[in-house]
């Protein structure tokens, strides 16, 4: 007897064939057939109208903390979701002495936004060092898939200390890396993460900034004996440095037969040659036999911050940026000295920082009694006779800092160039970021917008082809074995979904992070059912609690 089937519905298996009519079956966790099904079953789901399809793989995520009070990654398994990949951009929660751990919660705090009760022990208990003990404390609440990256920040931290973020590696220090490496692919890493853009609490390069190319190559090594992925964050915002990465990844990827991938590729108005450029030196290294496949996002940026919590949103502005890096209360205080302000004000720009903050939407106001939700910033400006910088300011002075602005659409502007884009062989659909940057911009719902916008309104891509792109396509870049396909012995990873309604609802505000972090989250629509290695995880009466998930590589 089957566990369960789901029948009539429209299969879209995941090998980009097209789409036929039938019904899957689910036994002990894998698919037990996949056609015209006939047998008795536990339960039965009717999906008539409704696509069948493997579960969806999300490979840049950075649910490393969240995973240990949230099994179910929300909003990730609600979106069909039933694969994440944490550990990304260099950091992992482990390996990790107990001596650092504040040194790499300043990191996570940096690059999450994380509040600091998040990871000082408030949360969870912190109960590991080595990368197994962080894999067994997550295990018994998961309720989808992890297939985990460690971080070569980490792992230089384990090994050097304080010198991983003063200095090149000894070859003895490598060959310590290297052990350590091998150690946590063996637990159970799916790879390595690197980064060359990130920082910390301090605003110092984080630890994999300070290696040489010979000690990524000593690591690189490691992962070809265990055929493992390296992903890196190059420094996607130059465009003639990010091409420099793609051939020092090619060259790694040649030398130690490995998968290599970078993200994030961003199309941007700001810089229209950048895509065209970097995918012009994919393709050469492809034809040269290198695999170094670049993440693109199918949606774009919606920022939202507020001065009562930290933010990414002023890294290109130093003055205010140094201002936000400030404990809350020294926030509070410098908007209440003249002087502190007058000079935030200066550094705005000379129009008062209209041109860069104008078109923010506010987005919540405590009270309201002003009704100016939903306006812009420079409206509201304007009727306050103030520069926008100063309406901010006075605003989040009236409101004790909570009032939240939104910066929506940021990069990726133009549909018609990111449909190709994302249509491309070689552009590995990625780079969600779910889990990251949980009080500012966490909205998920990028494969809900995949559809919804590049599948029906643009027609940029089939559903089949879609579907195989995060899916079969994911799963074999990144090597995990038996998922990504409706195929008889596969896992049973399977979402069911409104092919017509499939999307990303609007944006509300959750606070259910440990320490009172408030963050944005996009429910699903359209998403029917989700089963995770063969137990109903999500549905639409919500999420199940299954704990069915598993570490996967």
């Amino acid at each position: 007897m089957y566990d369960y089937v789901i029948r009539n519905g429209f299969i879209v298996d995941g090998s980009g064939l097209p789409a036929f009519k039938g019904d899957v079956a689910i036994a002990n966790g894998r698919i037990a057939a996949v056609g015209g099904v006939k047998g008795p079953a536990r339960q039965t789901l009717d999906a008539t109208g409704r696509v069948v399809a493997p579960g969806f793989i999300d490979p840049h995520t950075h649910f490393d903390a969240q995973l240990l009070w949230d099994g179910e990654a929300r909003p990730a398994l609600a979106h069909g979701v039933t694969t994440v990949v944490p550990g990304n951009c260099s950091l992992s929660l482990a390996p990790l002495k107990a001596v650092h751990r504040e040194a790499l919660s300043g990191m996570f705090r940096q690059i999450e936004e994380l509040p600091k009760e998040s990871l000082d022990g408030s949360a969870f208990t912190w109960t590991w060092e080595h990368f197994d003990g962080y894999l067994d404390a997550i295990r018994e609440r998961l309720s989808l898939n992890v297939a985990p990256l460690v971080g070569h920040s980490v792992i230089r931290l384990w090994v050097m200390g304080e010198a991983a973020q003063q200095r090149a590696s000894t070859p003895d220090e490598q060959r310590a890396m290297q052990a350590l490496l091998r150690q946590c692919l063996e637990a159970g890493a799916v790879g390595l993460s690197s980064s060359y853009v990130d920082v910390d609490a301090n605003l110092h390069p984080v630890p994999s900034r300070f290696a040489h190319s010979d000690e990524l190559d000593a690591l690189a090594a490691v992962l070809g004996e265990y055929g493992r992925v390296l992903q890196v964050v190059p420094e996607f915002y130059n465009t003639d440095i990010t091409i420099a990465r793609v051939d020092q990844l090619a060259e790694l990827s040649l030398r130690h037969n490995i998968t290599t991938t970078f993200s994030p590729l961003f199309d941007s108005a700001n810089t229209p040659q950048n895509v065209p450029r970097v995918m012009a030196r994919v393709r050469e290294q492809f034809a040269r036999g290198a695999r170094v496949w670049p993440q693109v996002q199918t949606r774009p940026i919606d920022i939202s911050f507020c001065f009562d919590m930290p933010s990414l949103f002023f890294a290109g502005n130093p003055s205010w940026f140094n201002f936000m890096r400030m404990p809350r209360d020294a926030r509070a205080a410098a908007l209440e000295d003249p002087a502190q302000r007058a000079r935030l004000i200066a550094a705005a720009g000379a129009d008062g920082g209209s041109a860069w903050l104008g078109g923010l939407v506010i987005r919540l106001v405590p009270g309201d009694n002003e009704g100016i939700e939903g306006r812009t910033l420079g409206e509201v400006a304007a009727t306050r006779g103030h520069g926008c910088a100063e309406a901010m300011i006075e605003l989040s002075r009236e409101h004790d800092l909570k009032v939240h602005f939104l910066a929506a659409n940021r990069g990726h502007e133009n549909a018609e160039r990111i449909g190709p884009l994302l249509a491309d062989p070689l552009v590995h659909i990625g780079a969600s970021d779910g889990g990251a940057h949980i009080c500012s911009f966490s909205t998920y719902g990028d494969t809900g917008y995949l559809f919804s916008k590049f599948v029906r309104e643009t027609h940029a891509l089939t559903l089949e082809q879609a579907v195989k792109k995060i899916t079969l396509d994911t799963a074999t870049i990144w090597g995990l074995r038996d998922r990504g396909l409706l195929h008889a012995g596969y896992a049973a990873d399977v979402v069911v979904f409104d092919p017509e309604t499939i999307d990303r609802g609007p944006e509300r505000p959750v606070h259910d992070v440990p320490g009172g972090g408030m963050r944005y989250v996009r429910d699903s629509v359209g998403v029917d059912a989700v089963f995770v290695n063969g137990a109903l995880a999500y549905d639409r009466d919500g999420y199940k609690s299954a704990h069915s998930g598993a570490v996967v590589v």
